[in-house]
């Protein structure tokens, strides 16, 4: 049976983390606020980009379609891996990991050389343990003070330039795409070169599309480059929202089940209390009988 001090130390140990997950719920809850506002806002730009390109690249001549839209698949594959720079925030990291796992090793097995950029430092710390030649850099911090100058300042400013040098054929990004708190999707998007929808997407999409002055060439050169960006921040921005709403989640989980930790704590300390009490009792009457005889 466990003595009082320690069940009172564990009771005051539990509650200290009941009161620390509390206060970091209600942190990720009003940066969840903020963050769902920047995607649910980002989203309609973002699409309208895609929407627009596509049109545009319909009506383009093939053999003048820039890089970033008509280059070949090559055996070059860069992924860019959005995770989060701390823990604490359930599945999030670890689902895009476990992801990020089995497609390189599938890459791999069809030939391809494949390099990693990690947007956050968790998705770094793990696979380095396997894949660590195939990472090319980190970006970490990224998240705080996020911004649309920022995310093409540091992430997709560099993976244009590398493209151009020859670096890679094809870059993917995987993140979470964030649905609302409890809900996250594991999603993978190719942005260089940009994919090209299939002839009766194209056309659905490109309903009613205008004339372009200059030729469509010319505009591709201009919005492919800002579409990467784009896409980029978009990414970004679902994944910081995802990361706030999975933490909010698992620290709302880690508050209920100090809770319960801390009733059954306190019915066993109780129940250990009123036993020491009736052995002390049990004691002082024998000891007064034996007295008496």
């Amino acid at each position: 049976m466990p003595n009082l001090k320690s069940l009172r130390n564990r009771i005051r140990s539990v509650g200290n983390t009941r009161q620390i997950t509390k206060a970091m719920k209600m942190v990720a809850a009003a940066k969840l606020r903020r963050s769902q506002e920047r995607a649910q806002e980002t989203r309609p730009y973002s699409q309208g980009m895609g929407v627009m390109i596509q049109s545009i690249a319909s009506m383009a001549n093939e053999d003048s379609a820039p890089p970033l839209l008509a280059a070949p698949r090559g055996k070059r594959v860069c992924l860019v891996i959005f995770t989060a720079d701390r823990g604490l925030c359930g599945s999030f990291n670890s689902s895009v990991i476990r992801s990020v796992r089995a497609k390189i090793i599938a890459l791999q097995n069809e030939g391809m050389e494949v390099s990693l950029i990690c947007v956050g430092t968790k998705a770094r710390d793990v696979l380095k343990r396997q894949f660590g030649g195939l990472i090319k850099r980190t970006h970490a911090g990224i998240g705080k003070d996020l911004n649309y100058e920022k995310a093409e300042r540091e992430v997709s400013n560099k993976l244009l330039v590398e493209f151009e040098k020859g670096e890679f054929d094809v870059c993917m990004m995987v993140y979470n795409e964030f649905k609302s708190a409890i809900t996250q999707e594991l999603t993978w998007k190719q942005v260089i070169p940009m994919p090209i929808l299939e002839e009766k997407d194209v056309e659905d999409s490109a309903a009613g599309a205008p004339f372009y002055e200059p030729d469509e060439a010319d505009v591709l050169k201009v919005l492919l480059p800002q579409n990467v960006t784009v896409q980029v921040f978009q990414a970004l921005v679902e994944s910081d929202a995802s990361e706030h709403g999975s933490r909010m989640t698992a620290m709302d989980n880690a508050v209920r089940n100090a809770g319960e930790m801390l009733n059954k704590l306190n019915i066993t300390y109780n129940r250990t209390r009123q036993a020491v009490i009736t052995t002390e009792l049990m004691e002082i009457i024998s000891g007064s009988e034996s007295l008496k005889g």
